[in-house]
């Protein structure tokens, strides 16, 4: 029995290369077709992954010392136990907070006895003397973001808080505060609405002050809102008109007034002159009743006399009427001349 024979290459095959689809046979380890050199064992290789898997291991461990370290594992912690309403959003690991800087963190979060939520903190021992016993801590929850707790100290010289202290949390919801503020927004508007309506106060008052404008721009202007009516204005501008004629008037009876009393021809000039000769009669009168007096001591003195005595009275008398009769007449002189001593009537339109 013959032995089957092999295929044939196809027409520019290589029967030397591999992909050429013919085997070429078996060659020898050192064919120059392969152009591998064989590798040779490395040394302590077995030792060399040993010593690789431990320098993994130390890394990966002192990375894992450093993030404790840094995450405060070593440090020496105060505990406080803060008692909220409820937890909702705190999660372990959660910092708090003073003045914006971390100083505990929340280790854990448990139910107490009387449903209250405790928070177990963990505080720093250096950061612990910002804590007094009069510090208040707070949960806020925004409306963006998770809640945030906070410690405030408002007199740093307190007492300061002591390890294991209780406290109570205050919280604050924004978001618990938005169904009252649309609330709030919703009546407000609704208010606005009312008021702002053809039946509310600002439409009836926005009509009030268009009508006052209308009225202020017609006759008789801010004058007939003051007084009521147009027919109450125009009494107002009558006895306006009525005081000024009258006003003009009196100028002219002052200046009339003056001209008579204080002018070159007037009372006054004339008065003067009058008192001027009433002084002289005085004088004269003076003069004689001086006389008087001086015969009257003659008479008590020389009673013989008498007879010419008498003589030089009646002389004398005569004289002092006389004078009299003239002041008499310079008085009514006076009066009849004088501007106020007779009735004066003032003609008022």
């Amino acid at each position: 029995m013959s032995s089957p024979q092999a295929p044939l290459p196809p027409p520019g095959a290589d029967p030397s290369r591999p992909d050429s689809g013919i085997d070429p046979g078996p060659q020898p380890a050192h064919s120059p077709a392969r152009g591998i050199a064989p590798s040779e064992p490395v040394a302590n290789l077995e030792f060399k992954a040993r010593l690789l898997m431990l320098f993994m291991l130390l890394l990966v461990g002192g990375s894992a010392l450093y993030v404790l370290y840094a995450r405060g594992a070593f440090e020496s912690t105060q505990r406080l136990v803060l008692m909220a309403e409820n937890a909702e959003g705190v999660t372990v690991g959660m910092d708090m907070t003073f003045s914006g800087f971390p100083i505990g963190r929340v280790q854990r979060v448990e139910l107490a006895e009387d449903g209250k939520a405790r928070l177990l903190m963990d505080v720093a021992a250096k950061d612990a003397h910002w804590l007094r016993t009069t510090s208040v801590f707070t949960l806020v929850r925004g409306i963006v973001g998770g809640p945030s707790l906070r410690a405030y100290s408002g007199v740093l010289t307190d007492p300061p808080l002591p390890n294991g202290a209780m406290r109570t949390v205050l919280q604050g919801d924004a978001s618990a505060e938005i169904p009252q503020v649309i609330s709030a927004v919703k009546m407000l508007i609704d208010n606005l609405n009312t008021m702002t309506g053809e039946n509310g106060s600002i439409g009836a008052a926005l009509s009030n002050v268009q009508r006052l404008t209308y009225r202020l721009n017609g006759p008789g202007g801010a004058l007939t809102v003051l007084m009521g009516s147009e027919a109450e204005a125009k009494k107002i501008f009558l006895t306006l008109e009525r005081t000024n004629t009258l006003l003009a008037r009196l100028d002219v009876l002052a200046g009339k007034a003056d001209t008579q009393v204080f002018g070159a021809k007037g009372v006054m000039p004339e008065t003067r002159a009058t008192v001027a000769q009433l002084n002289a009669m005085l004088g004269e009168a003076r003069t004689s009743l001086k006389k008087v007096d001086a015969i009257l001591v003659d008479a008590q003195a020389i009673s013989a006399n008498a007879k010419e005595a008498s003589v030089d009275l009646s002389a004398l008398r005569s004289e002092v009427d006389a004078s009299l009769r003239k002041v008499e007449s310079l008085v009514t002189e006076i009066n009849r001349k004088w501007p106020f001593a007779r009735d004066v009537e003032i003609k008022l339109p």
